[in-house]
């Protein structure tokens, strides 16, 4: 299997798929120890060619053998083939870091491929996710560091369809001000993109505990982060250039905002009309 194949726009076929798409596609089928070494492999996307398949089985605690029956389920022949399809994935442009950017046509077509391949697959979790912020008695949207933005629009976009919606932590705030108290009626929206703080995991184990509904929406390397009682919506960031795009994102968010919306019917529609009323009254809005 070749991994240097190219169509004629210059990006990679079908066989020169990149790591993560692949690991996304057989994860529910790896084995325990397959997993975390999967995990790993995802939160080293933007440095994995910088080491060893031994050094790689080493930080995710598990045998050689075993990340080495993972390069050959993920159908790579072995680690020295992953670094070789990163090379050229660097070349074509796509979702791997790069020394210069790409061009803007270029970065177009892949933020358009990128979103296309997020909206398809998190389609059903989306769906979820609207009915169960539509029903919830308030809703906590949390994000830190680059989550951050994500999660504030959010729930800005929430707050014009429904009361009861807030971001955490709030300036000046801890997690825990925010969370404690939270249960059955309640929903938390978990945004966690990569490079995320480590006491994530211990906040979702937190608000889980108390019985409020999780929804998680992170790239590939939180889903180890996720229960079978959540609903998790796999966002990836595109990361083409030096910096991730959280375009994809931001359209999930506006897809689940609508949704919401429509579920609630015509009391969302008189909220919104109050809204804009008050933002005339107010003079806070330039006509």
């Amino acid at each position: 299997m070749s991994t240097t194949a190219l169509d004629p726009s210059g990006a990679p076929r079908e066989e020169a798929r990149p790591i993560e798409v692949r690991i996304t596609e057989k994860y529910a089928d790896l084995a325990p120890q397959e997993r975390r070494a999967a995990d790993v492999l995802l939160e080293h996307l933007h440095d994995l060619a910088m080491y060893r398949a031994s050094e790689l089985a080493d930080l995710a605690g598990v045998s050689k053998a075993t990340m080495s029956r993972l390069f050959r389920r993920l159908d790579y022949e072995d680690f020295t083939q992953v670094r070789d399809q990163l090379l050229v994935l660097r070349n074509a442009g796509l979702p791997v870091p790069v020394g210069a950017p790409p061009s803007v046509a270029r970065h177009l077509e892949t933020e358009v491929e990128h979103l296309h391949r997020v909206l398809t697959a998190a389609e059903g979790a989306i769906e979820q996710a609207a009915a169960l912020l539509a029903g919830a008695a308030t809703v906590t949207v949390v994000g830190m560091r680059n989550s951050y933005p994500v999660a504030l629009h959010l729930t800005q976009q929430l707050t014009q369809a429904r009361t009861g919606v807030g971001v955490a932590p709030s300036p000046g705030q801890s997690l825990s001000d925010e969370v404690v108290g939270l249960g059955a009626d309640d929903v938390v929206v978990v945004v966690a993109f990569r490079r995320r703080p480590p006491e994530i995991a211990a906040l979702l184990d937190l608000v889980r505990s108390q019985g409020a509904r999780v929804v998680l929406m992170a790239d590939p390397s939180g889903r180890r982060l996720a229960s079978p009682g959540d609903v998790w919506i796999e966002c990836g960031a595109s990361t083409q250039a030096a910096f991730d795009s959280y375009a994809a994102a931001m359209s999930v968010v506006a897809a689940l905002s609508s949704r919401v919306l429509d579920a609630l019917g015509p009391a969302a529609g008189q909220r919104v009309a109050a809204i804009a009323a008050a933002y005339r009254a107010l003079g806070e809005i330039e006509d």
